[in-house]
């Protein structure tokens, strides 16, 4: 039996993951082997996580984390490797742009393993982002990229990638996949709601957690003023990130908003479902405001989810209050339909065939 080693490591990487493992499992024509590299420590990873979840537990954890970008990867390279080496697998297969994925996608490339990156093609044409440096550079080793959009493969097109000895198709957004199958489970397991006493459409979600937007002063200030604004009219409820968090403490920044601790994924999408609309700087929560049917403010110069702001389900506001501000009162009057397919259906299928004929050639 073929055998793929797949890399994860963040909490959203095992969530899109998981929707693949059970394609595989279902086939039963591949053995996957799951390892953990640590990269993001998230106390709402427990063992109780991937029960809830129906995730396999990973067969390795690497545990490495809290390192700079130069030290976590090589890290991450030296005990995939060795992985690697144990597992002979056929293919590596890595999600993203996060410090495993570009460990993954070089140490497998470095053993004459196949690469298979997941999400490719994305670009949000700002290099200072270490997201950016990995993903530009995963696609240029992998196989086989599998791109969530149009746009996806247009981006590729453009750097030349139909000269290359790449596969290169258009799959869909794996993570609608996982949003359509937990949002059926979600709300007999998530708690926050209660908890909280929110009533639906009656609060605006927000996360703040990028680095940009953490780390300079005035920045994170211009934000919160906005969010304390737009609370006087419609609450603001915030899982507060760690960073944004020492950062909220090291500035001196006061807010009114009503901040609660980070919560795990099925109380996120209960929030997703519940709110009014989501200002993020988050990539991932754009993706999901949309399949959730709400309106996306972007904290951000640029969005990877070009889509979402074409068809204006979403726009760039970058970190000025005032615009903040205005977008938010713009969207309050909108009426919106959602009733357009920007990222496929049945992902993960078609990601399991693609993968499947690769190993097989």
């Amino acid at each position: 039996m073929k055998k793929i080693v797949t890399i994860l490591g963040a909490r959203p990487q095992f969530v899109k993951g998981a929707v693949l493992s059970r394609v595989i499992k279902n086939h039963n024509e591949i053995t996957e082997v799951i390892v953990h590299t640590g990269q993001h420590y998230d106390a709402n990873m427990s063992a109780v996580f991937f029960d809830e979840m129906q995730i396999p537990k990973p067969k390795y954890n690497l545990n490495i984390n809290g390192l700079g970008h130069g030290a976590m990867t090589g890290q991450m390279m030296e005990k995939i490797e060795e992985v690697l080496l144990i597992e002979k697998p056929d293919a590596v297969v890595v999600y993203g742009d996060t410090n495993s994925t570009i460990a993954g996608a070089l140490t497998a490339k470095k053993l004459h393993i196949k690469v298979v990156h997941i999400e490719a093609g994305l670009r949000s044409f700002n290099m200072q982002m270490p997201e950016e440096v990995n993903r530009i550079v995963t696609d240029r080793i992998a196989d086989l990229l599998s791109c969530p959009t149009e746009t996806a493969i247009q981006n590729l097109q453009k750097e030349g990638f139909d000269n290359l000895p790449i596969k290169i198709e258009q799959h869909g957004d794996i993570m609608k996949d996982a949003v359509e199958f937990y949002g059926k489970i979600s709300q007999e397991k998530a708690t926050v709601i209660q908890e909280q006493n929110l009533q639906e459409s009656s609060f605006v979600l927000a996360t703040i957690h990028r680095q940009e937007n953490t780390d300079n002063k005035e920045t994170l200030e211009s934000i919160f003023k906005a969010l304390d604004e737009i609370h006087t009219e419609k609450q603001v409820v915030l899982p507060l990130h760690p960073r944004t968090a020492n950062k909220l403490k090291e500035f001196n920044i006061k807010t009114n908003i009503t901040l609660i601790a980070p919560v795990g994924y099925f109380d996120m999408l209960e929030l997703l479902k519940n709110c009014a609309m989501v200002i993020t700087d988050s990539g991932g929560l754009q993706k999901e405001a949309f399949f959730n049917k709400k309106l996306c403010i972007i904290v951000r110069e640029e969005t990877e989810w070009i889509e979402l702001v074409k068809h204006q389900f979403a726009e760039i506001v970058g970190t000025n209050a005032e615009k903040i501000i205005t977008t938010f009162k713009q969207f309050l009057d909108e009426k919106k339909s959602f009733d357009v397919a920007l990222y496929g259906n049945e992902v993960g299928e078609k990601i399991y065939t693609a993968i499947k004929t690769l190993i097989q050639a």
